[in-house]
C-alpha cells in the first residue's frame, strides 16, 4: 500500500494508542504498511520507547520492526559474509572488535599505531543490519562492500533473511549470563532513555525482563535459537558465552579464527599476534580511546555508554535475594534440558 494512502480504521484502544504515538517523530517515519501491522500485534510498555510490539515472538519498538522487515526482504547474503549476533549488552562491542582484528590482521597489524580500532568505534567498523543499514527507511546497496563483509545484528536466528539461512556465511553468536545481562541492560537503558519517559526502577525493569518483555527479548528465545543452530550447523554458527571468552580469551580467539577459516599459523603465534589482538581489543584500552569516549552511535546513543565495567559477576551488587531466586527459576524453566547453562 502506498505510504500516502490513509485507510479508515474503527476507533479502538489500539488506534488511540497509535494516534498518540503518531506525535513522536520516530513513529511518523514509519511506513503505512508498518503502522497497519502494529495494530494487529500484542503490545506492552517499552523501556526506552513508549511501547514494544510482539513480532515473531520477539519484542521490538516500532521502528525496529520496520527495519527488520526491510532487512528480511532485501538483504542478499554472500558466502564470505561474517555476522556477529547477540542480545544487546552481551559483549557485542568486544566481539565485533576481536572479529575485525582477526579478519583484517593481514591488512592492519594489531600492533600498528594507526589501527582502525584505535580511531573508530567497533560498531562503525562492523555495522548493524537493523540500526545502520536498514533503519530510517533505507534500502542500501551492499554488493560493493569489500569482502569478507562484516555485519552485526541483534535479530534472533528465526528472523534472519532466507538468504543468510541458505548461504554458507558464518555467524558468531555471543550471550551473557542473564544475571549480569539484566544489570548491564537496565543501567544502559536508563542512560539513554529519552527525557519524555521515566527511568525504570530496578524492580520494574526486572519484572519486565523476567517476563521476557525487553527489546529483542525474551532472552531465552533469542539464546536458544542460536544455541540449537550451533549444534545442528556447527560449521555455520559458533556459540560463545561472554564468561568463557573472559575466562580463556587466547583459546577462544584461536577457535574463532579456525571457525572463520583463517587460523593463526605457528609464526603468528610465536610473534605474539594473538596477544597483540587481545591487548588491542581489551576493555581497558577500548574504554579510554577518544573514539569510544566521544561521538554517537546512529546519532542517538553516546559511544561512552557502551563501556561500563565489563565484569563477570557484578550482578551480586544489584540483586536482592528474591530477584536471584526468581531469575534462577526463569532460567531453569526456560533453558533447562537444552544443554545451555551459566
Amino acid at each position: 500500500m502506498a505510504a500516502s494512502s490513509t485507510p479508515s480504521f474503527t476507533k479502538s484502544h489500539s488506534n488511540v494508542v497509535l494516534e498518540n504515538e503518531a506525535e513522536d517523530e520516530e513513529y511518523e517515519k514509519l511506513s503505512q504498511e508498518c503502522k497497519e501491522l502494529l495494530l494487529s500485534l500484542p503490545r506492552e510498555k517499552g523501556w526506552d520507547y513508549p511501547y514494544f510490539y510482539l513480532y515473531h515472538d520477539i519484542w521490538y519498538p516500532p521502528d525496529r520492526i520496520q527495519a527488520i522487515i526491510s532487512f528480511q526482504k532485501n538483504f542478499q547474503a554472500k558466502e564470505s559474509d561474517i555476522i556477529i549476533a547477540s542480545l544487546p549488552k552481551s559483549g557485542t562491542t568486544w566481539l565485533k572488535a576481536l572479529t575485525f582484528a582477526i579478519v583484517n590482521r593481514n591488512h592492519f597489524s594489531p600492533s600498528q599505531q594507526n589501527h582502525p580500532l584505535l580511531t573508530s568505534n567497533a560498531h562503525d567498523l562492523v555495522p548493524f543490519f537493523e540500526f545502520n543499514y536498514y533503519g530510517n527507511n533505507q534500502i542500501p546497496n551492499l554488493s560493493n562492500l569489500p569482502e569478507p563483509r562484516l555485519f552485526g545484528t541483534h535479530v534472533p536466528f528465526h528472523s534472519l533473511p532466507d538468504s543468510i539461512m541458505n548461504s554458507k556465511c558464518k555467524i558468531i553468536y555471543i550471550c551473557r549470563n542473564p544475571f549480569d545481562h539484566f544489570v548491564s541492560f537496565w543501567i544502559f537503558i536508563n542512560k539513554v532513555i529519552p527525557p519524555s519517559l521515566p527511568k525504570l526502577s530496578r524492580e520494574e525493569a526486572f519484572e519486565r525482563y523476567s517476563n521476557g518483555v525487553n527489546e529483542f527479548g525474551p532472552f531465552w528465545i533469542h539464546m536458544l535459537g542460536y544455541w540449537r543452530e550451533s549444534k545442528v550447523m556447527p560449521n555455520k554458527v559458533m556459540f560463545l558465552r561472554y564468561e568463557d571468552l573472559k575466562g580463556d580469551i587466547n583459546f577462544f580467539l584461536k577457535r574463532m579464527a579456525e571457525f572463520l577459516g583463517i587460523p593463526f599459523n605457528s609464526e603468528e603465534e610465536s610473534n605474539g599476534v594473538l596477544e597483540s589482538i587481545i591487548e588491542l581489543c581489551s576493555f581497558e584500552k577500548m574504554k579510554e580511546l577518544d573514539a569510544n569516549k566521544n561521538g554517537k552511535f546512529v546519532q542517538k546513543y553516546e559511544n561512552k555508554n557502551f563501556f561500563r565495567k565489563g565484569e563477570v559477576g557484578d550482578w551480586v551488587n544489584h540483586f536482592s535475594p528474591w530477584m536471584e531466586e526468581k531469575l534462577s527459576k526463569v532460567i531453569e524453566d526456560k533453558l533447562g534440558g537444552s544443554g545451555l547453562s551459566f
